[in-house]
């Protein structure tokens, strides 16, 4: 893969993983039943994957094993959360909540990895947190705007959790066989909570959530991957930073969910948070994170 190939890739990966709240809102299906679907057609996705791509690893050895269990956990919370996002206040608000993520990366990053925090690190999470308050004008637990960026954040938060844990457990792992890992164990986790809706699940829905796990989750995990090949960690996250605006764009487009001027100038402060953090972090770093970490 070229340079400008690996650039292209890596747009396009951020542009998926943008939409992934476009198609959550799409789907009429609860959060529980979209989390579920995802995961199954990105197992899917993931075992041709395996198939095709030359294996960039090992296998993961038995303790590694339960901490990509653990780690599939958080994925699929993380899921979850952010679908109750979407559906509670809308693609805009989910996506910028859980945009706060690298605020939480920099505070458990130096507590479970004893490494110190630098003050610039901390103005970065005052910005997130700035930008946070103006996504939302007033704090009202009776407001949806409140309880989705709250769900949206809390979604931030287990990425976060998701990240450095993949960073302790997966390194010299094939990061295909690490996302089957996470990716079953959702599957798994929610199929005695959700089987039973299966077959009431509209027929258009089945198309999204496909749309989720093919594109979404397997194509922009793959494009991930190998563009990491070829471009810099840091190069890679600062264009990943874009992907709330190509959410909230599609969200304007498609929902007519029209932002603010608060919301506006909330999210480019929590984007321009992401962007000086991710030029603050090392490539190793950025590089042992989760191979599926940065899909809301």
């Amino acid at each position: 893969m070229t340079h400008r190939n690996a650039l292209l890739a890596i747009h396009f990966g951020a542009l998926m993983f943008g939409l992934s709240g476009v198609f959550g809102k799409l789907a009429e299906s609860t959060p529980l039943v979209i989390t579920f679907g995802r995961a199954l057609f990105a197992v899917i996705a993931l075992l041709l994957a395996a198939q095709f791509l030359r294996s960039g690893g090992g296998k993961p050895s038995w303790r590694q094993r339960g901490g990509l269990l653990l780690g599939g956990l958080l994925l699929g919370g993380h899921w979850l959360t952010f679908f109750v996002a979407v559906k509670v206040a809308g693609v805009g608000i989910a996506t910028l909540g859980f945009a706060s993520f690298p605020a939480f990366t920099v505070l458990f990053e130096g507590l479970l990895f004893r490494e110190r925090t630098r003050p610039v690190e901390f103005a970065m999470v005052g910005l997130v947190c700035a930008g946070l308050l103006l996504v939302t004008p007033h704090f009202d637990l009776a407001s949806d705007s409140t309880v989705g960026l709250l769900y949206g954040i809390l979604s931030g938060l287990m990425f976060a959790l998701l990240s450095l844990l993949n960073r302790a457990v997966t390194r010299g792992v094939d990061p295909v066989q690490a996302a089957l890992w996470q990716n079953g164990t959702i599957l798994l986790c929610l199929l005695p909570f959700t089987w039973m809706s299966l077959p009431t699940v509209p027929a258009l829905d089945w198309l999204w959530l496909a749309l989720l796990g093919v594109f979404c989750t397997g194509l922009a995990h793959s494009l991930f991957v190998a563009s990491l090949k070829v471009l810099k960690a840091r190069t890679t996250s600062v264009i990943f930073a874009l992907e709330p605006v190509y959410g909230i764009a599609f969200a304007w487009w498609l929902f007519s969910e029209q932002p603010t001027l608060r919301m506006l100038l909330g999210g480019a402060l929590i984007i321009l948070a992401t962007v000086i953090t991710s030029r603050l972090k090392t490539p190793a770093v950025t590089n042992a994170a989760s191979p599926l970490a940065k899909a809301p």
